[in-house]
């Protein structure tokens, strides 16, 4: 769900598949995007809902797996200048032992099994240069990897770790 610069929070489009969340739960998620630590009472009061519904809504997608709140760091703000995605070839070891160490990374911040010439597709921070070139030794060092195809990132157009396609029509 899209919410508009305007702070507005469209209409939902009646998607079926949201596991038992209805238009007051996507309500709720899309204030809670906006700002993860608004205060219940203030959910309540854009909602016109009492405290004590938002609370138990919220307990209930967070039971449910449906909702998490956590804190994103912007890579930037920590120090990391380079984003890069870096396609991985496997060769004599399965390629889910080799993404699990990839994953072991402190750098790399999502690792995915792929179809087509690669295995592995991972996305990375890097400091600079140097911590760049490190990162890829260490990498290309693990057991399995056969090759490295890093893409290092010019801008980033969009990074948006909080995305999921609530509400939106097929």
């Amino acid at each position: 769900m899209n919410i508009g610069s305007d702070g507005a929070i469209p209409p939902l489009a009646g998607d079926e598949s949201n596991q038992g969340m209805d238009e007051v739960d996507f309500r709720i998620v899309a204030l809670l995007r906006r700002d993860g630590r608004m205060p219940y009472k203030a959910i309540a009061a854009d909602l016109g809902l009492t405290e004590a519904t938002v609370r138990s809504r919220v307990r209930r997608m967070e039971e449910a797996d449906s909702l998490r709140v956590v804190a994103v760091t912007d890579y930037e703000a920590v120090g990391y200048s380079m984003m890069l995605a870096v396609g991985i070839q496997v060769e004599g070891r399965a390629a889910d032992e080799v993404a699990e160490d990839l994953a072991s990374f402190a750098q790399v911040f999502s690792v995915c099994q792929v179809v087509g010439t690669l295995d592995i597709e991972a996305l990375a921070v890097a400091r600079d240069q140097e911590d760049l070139n490190q990162l890829l030794s260490e990498l290309a060092a693990v057991p399995g990897v056969r090759k490295l195809e890093p893409s290092v990132a010019l801008d980033v157009l969009k990074n948006q770790s909080n995305w999921v396609p609530f509400g939106q029509a097929d």
